[in-house]
């Protein structure tokens, strides 16, 4: 048994109806669920994102990557706060990502051209929260 597996079977606990409670939730028949127990089926590891969800737990905790079960709790980067909030922008804002592509091969001179114009952008428009 994985320990993603022992992690899911530790959060189903033994109470009475949690598999098939999970089942209900992942929208599969229950009978997959005993499957996972009996080590017949390993498709559990395609619901990781749900099923941290429905456990309120961090997909890293469930996976084995992290100590930290709570998903609201951000592990630092190389214990920086500002790079942290730099991934996390490029994982969810498609804009910054499209920048940071564009921009990876670019020269300290022409970031620093870039940089220059979206400062101007952003005055002319009235917004200083650079």
């Amino acid at each position: 048994m994985d320990d993603l597996l022992k992690r899911i079977l530790d959060l189903m606990g033994n109470k009475h109806g949690a598999g098939k409670e999970l089942a209900l939730h992942l929208g599969i028949h229950p009978s997959v669920i005993t499957d996972w127990k009996a080590g017949r089926n390993k498709s559990y590891r395609k619901y990781v994102a749900q099923i941290a969800e429905y456990y309120g737990v961090s997909v890293d905790w469930l996976t084995g990557l992290s100590d930290e079960k709570d998903p609201k709790k951000k592990l630092l980067i190389n214990g920086d706060e500002e790079l942290t909030e730099y991934l996390e922008q490029l994982r969810t804002r498609p804009e910054m990502r499209m920048l940071f592509s564009i921009s990876k091969n670019a020269t300290k001179e022409d970031v620093e051209k870039a940089v220059a114009i979206i400062e101007a952008l952003r005055k002319a428009e009235g917004k200083t929260d650079l």
